[in-house]
């Protein structure tokens, strides 16, 4: 029996400041078809849990989208994930005041659909990436070799045609980060997942791996 992830309802798990939602597509896309994320879940973007006015403030989310970095209230986040979102807490020693703050500082700046490094715009996993830090201000993620390849090791046609078209080359292995390999740091907890109109039976089914019998 599958135990690495469970459903919960919002009164059931009351969110954090600084958890990390992770998302999960609902069918395979370009960017799932290159990356591996935690039990084999289609995940393809992350955002940052922050609550606005306190303890008893509202809920939102911190995420790099198009067209750029922004706050997005929680119940609309929910809805715009059908496919269900993987909960996760950082489980080290981290500043989390600090790194949300950082985070925050973030908002407005272009959204980069090119997932370059050291430019100023800013993808979703980037955003955790370079903002989360522990008590003495260290980046608690490293950068990872960006993946633009599948299984056989070959750069997908998806992402060598998205790069001709801008007459670039295609970044394969270039310090980066991605959503499906921050879920599996070592570092990060799984502590449930929130399902929108999706049966937990079928997200078992859906993402079972042979060895999670």
């Amino acid at each position: 029996m599958i135990t690495a992830f469970f459903a919960v309802s919002l009164s059931a798990l009351e969110l954090q400041e600084g958890d990390l939602l992770f998302c999960c597509a609902e069918s395979p896309n370009a960017i799932t078809d290159v990356t591996q994320g935690y039990h084999g879940l289609l995940i393809d973007h992350v955002a940052v849990v922050h609550r606005i006015g306190g303890d008893d403030g509202l809920l939102y989310v911190i995420e790099a989208k198009k067209p750029s970095v922004c706050l997005t209230p929680i119940d609309t986040f929910w809805n715009e994930n059908p496919g269900g979102v993987l909960i996760c807490r950082v489980n080290t020693d981290v500043d989390i005041r600090q790194s949300v703050k950082r985070c925050l500082m973030m908002v407005g700046k272009p959204y980069d659909d090119l997932f370059l490094p050291g430019d100023s715009a800013v993808y979703c996993s980037e955003l955790v990436q370079m903002n989360y830090v522990d008590n003495e201000g260290h980046l608690i993620f490293d950068t990872v070799p960006m993946s633009f390849h599948d299984e056989t090791g070959q750069v997908t046609d998806y992402w060598r045609e998205f790069y001709a078209q801008r007459g670039m080359a295609v970044p394969e292995g270039a310090p980066g980060s991605n959503p499906g390999e921050l879920s599996l740091h070592p570092q990060i907890k799984n502590i449930g997942y929130r399902l929108s109109g999706v049966d937990i039976q079928q997200v078992k089914n859906r993402y079972k791996k042979s060895g999670d019998q």
